[in-house]
């Protein structure tokens, strides 16, 4: 319940065989990469509404708990401004809710939700105006000129290359590029993985302006060089002549958040320095790298939330993950929240928000996915209870109090970070009408909650989970952990995966000797020394990606891209890691957990030649009846390649990105290593339509509407951990004009 308060040959593969890339391995990668993180979660610290801006680490644990269970997860110098306003939120019912775990309430006496305008939900006109394309992360469009009878006939109206785009075999590391294309006034904005922000005329492509932040090209805090986008902000009553009353804003991995004037592309000189907001300045605790920026900020009202990320894996301390609450126009800090306590932050770090942020404004709450503290295989130094680590924390946007918490994993010891903003919907059940968000999770969970009180909408059931094998020294499990009833899991983590025969032939029995020697007894089966160490099924990409789910408010239907991907942890005493220790890349290989007894290997589970040991498919798209929680119907979706060679799209491909629905009953998505991108049927999961891209979109999708033409967007850029191949391309279709 709540808590109030490029193809390698056979020899190169078998030498990379341990830093194969997470999802990139997977299957029939074409490049495995070793390890490092994706985005390292940043995680969130909790000190809810810990606003006082002189004591940025005075994050309280906070927010009571209520009965379920919690977990302990989760740069510079320089204090916070005076300006801040709201005290820390959890603070006192921190102490209240140290013996229940899953979901913290604190105070919520000074909401006044009755003072709050109507805003609804769903908004009554086609918007794409944020990273999931509304603030509740429905990534869903009204627009119905483009429907299941016609989506065929699509066609490529435009595209523009940014030039900004490297394969990492020069000086400069490789580029992962998310960003959604965002359409507001009259415009497509797009930022790039070298921290540059582009305005496109959205019916031609035609660039109106740039701007660039000079940023270094260095991988600071990622094995690459990352770019999520931009956000847009504009004002409710806009003065007349002055500038900066509509804002774009894009941040860098040197931690400097950028405001421009949405029209001219010109500095705001009124938002915190002259345009430029050095968010490092509250860097105080564990400044072992800079607060990156990756993620947009998520613009709700006048308000800016700011997460940030940073590296897993990499230390036992790390900073603790902080929310920023800013305002849009000037850059004042209003009010900070911390997922951690004061304790935990000191001997600990991260539990950040990395991820995107959703937004119910007409009763005033922001979502938070909050990740796992650090260190994130290892949990001895941080064994007191952390509630609102690996959480969805629904939180005041006004002050930043929390007002419910549901923890998803207690005592994470996986990083199963909370990576994707829950999606908000209005759903009927059993002919009620519930107020609830859908929050998916990288063990391919999908929990239903009602979205203002956190409290269950189908049971979520504590259950006894595998208690280690006691090779693992100082370390403490969690005894339960939550599973939800309905929807089911969206793949079978109660068992070993089966074989794949074909694999295991290949290699000579290589997969079945594997499996033989890797420890496994169902979900949160914990890390090992033993062996080839512990099977994680899904792996810490997650089996859902932070594309997060859609959903179609019409048919009360919501649609959501799963990765079926096995990874082996092994963990090793410091000598023993510095023997073994061969290096790492985007999400697979060795990493050091510096200051922690214990280094760690993740490997995808292949035989020598790269083919996955599981059984396809890698991938499927799924549709749930949200009525009923029940799957309507799921398909594989893509093709895996390996060699330059597609594999049968029965197997299907892992993914990263998500979709996007609209009322012409179309499914839209990219995220396959094929770099196709389709259309899928709401109805039935029929594929419509496809086109190839120059590279993987992993980015979501976006759907606009320009001069009464309907336009479907996407960027593709590739990600690494999928395969060697990025790109530089946005790339717009729209039906034949008459």
């Amino acid at each position: 319940m709540p808590i109030p308060s490029p193809t390698l040959s056979i020899p190169t593969l078998k030498a990379t065989a341990q830093r194969l890339g997470m999802a990139t391995a997977l299957a029939l990668l074409i490049a495995p990469a070793p390890l490092l993180a994706q985005d390292q979660p940043t995680e969130s610290s909790q000190s809810s509404a810990n606003s006082s801006a002189g004591d940025s680490s005075a994050g309280t644990q906070g927010a009571t708990q209520s009965d379920t269970t919690q977990s302990d997860d989760a740069q510079s110098d320089s204090t916070q401004s005076d300006s801040t306003q709201s005290e820390s939120t959890q603070s006192d019912s921190a102490a209240d809710s140290q013996d229940s775990e899953d979901v913290a309430t604190t105070d919520t006496g000074a909401r006044n939700d009755s003072d709050r305008p109507s805003i609804p939900l769903v908004p009554e006109n086609a918007t794409w105006d944020s990273f999931h394309g509304q603030l509740n992360a429905q990534k869903y469009s009204p627009l119905d000129q483009i429907t299941a009878d016609n989506v065929g006939d699509l066609e490529k109206v435009w595209e523009f290359h940014t030039g900004d785009v490297s394969d990492g075999s020069g000086d400069t590391p490789a580029s992962v590029w998310s960003a959604t294309p965002v359409f507001a006034n009259d415009t497509i904005y797009i930022g790039t993985p070298f921290y540059r922000l582009i305005a496109l005329d959205p019916g031609t492509g035609k660039e109106k302006w740039s701007f660039d932040t000079k940023s270094s090209r260095k991988a600071l805090t990622q094995p690459v060089l990352k770019n999520r986008g931009v956000s847009y902000w504009e004002a409710e009553n806009p003065v007349a002549g002055e500038p900066c009353q509509k804002i774009v804003y894009m941040g860098t991995m040197d931690a400097q958040l950028f405001a421009l004037d949405a029209d001219t592309g010109k500095l705001c000189k009124g938002f915190a320095d002259n345009g430029v907001l050095n968010v490092n300045q509250w860097n105080d605790t564990h400044a072992v790298w800079p607060l990156s920026i990756l993620q947009p900020p998520t613009v709700v009202g006048d308000h800016l939330m700011l997460g940030w990320a940073g590296m897993d894996w990499a230390y036992e301390q790390a900073p603790p993950g902080t929310i920023f609450s800013l305002n849009a126009q000037t850059g004042e800090l209003e009010w900070t929240f911390q997922a951690l306590s004061d304790e935990m932050r000191e001997k600990s770090g991260t539990a950040n928000v990395w991820t995107h942020m959703s937004a119910d404004r007409e009763n005033g709450l922001l979502y938070l996915p909050v990740s796992s503290p650090s260190p994130n295989y290892w949990g001895g130094n941080r064994t007191e209870k952390a509630p609102l680590a690996t959480s969805t924390t629904a939180l005041d946007i006004d002050t930043g109090k929390v007002v419910w918490s549901r923890q998803w994993v207690h005592h994470d010891i996986w990083d199963y970070d909370i990576n994707s903003a829950p999606t908000l919907m209005d759903i009927t059940v059993d002919g009620k009408e519930i107020p609830a968000l859908v929050q998916a999770t990288k063990q391919g969970f999908l929990f239903v909650v009602n979205r203002l009180t956190g409290e269950d909408v189908w049971p979520i059931e504590e259950r006894p989970v595998p208690q280690g094998d006691g090779s693992v020294k100082g370390e403490v499990y969690a005894p339960t952990q939550p599973f939800p009833t309905k929807p089911a899991p969206l793949l079978d983590q109660s068992k070993k995966p089966k074989i794949w025969g074909l694999a295991d032939a290949v290699g000579g029995g290589q997969c079945s000797r594997l499996w033989d020697d890797l420890t496994y007894e169902g979900m949160y089966t914990p890390p090992t020394t033993k062996g080839e160490g512990a099977l994680s099924y899904p792996d810490s990409a997650g089996g859902v990606q932070w594309g997060g789910v859609a959903y179609d408010p019409q048919s009360q239907t919501a649609i959501v891209n799963t990765s079926h991907i096995v990874q082996t942890i092994k963990l090793y005493n410091r000598e023993d890691y510095k023997k073994a220790d061969s290096g790492s890349g985007n999400e697979s290989g060795f990493a050091p957990q510096e200051g922690a007894p214990y280094g760690l290997r993740l490997q995808v589970a292949t035989n020598w030649l790269g083919m996955p040991c599981w059984e396809p498919p890698f991938g499927e798209l799924v549709a749930i009846d949200m009525h009923t929680g029940d799957v309507k119907w799921r398909r594989p979706i893509g093709a895996s390649q390996q060699y330059g060679f597609f594999m049968p799209e029965k197997w299907g491909s892992p993914t990263i990105g998500g979709p996007a629905v609209t009322a012409g009953g179309v499914v839209f998505i990219g995220a396959s290593m094929d770099a196709k991108l389709r259309a899928f049927s709401l109805k039935t999961g029929e594929e419509l339509w496809e086109d190839q891209a120059e590279a993987p979109a992993v980015a979501n999708p976006s759907v606009y509407e320009y001069k009464g033409r309907q336009y479907v967007a996407f960027v593709a850029g590739g990600n690494t951990i999928l395969k060697d191949q990025v790109g530089d391309q946005v790339v717009v279709y729209a039906l034949p004009e008459d």
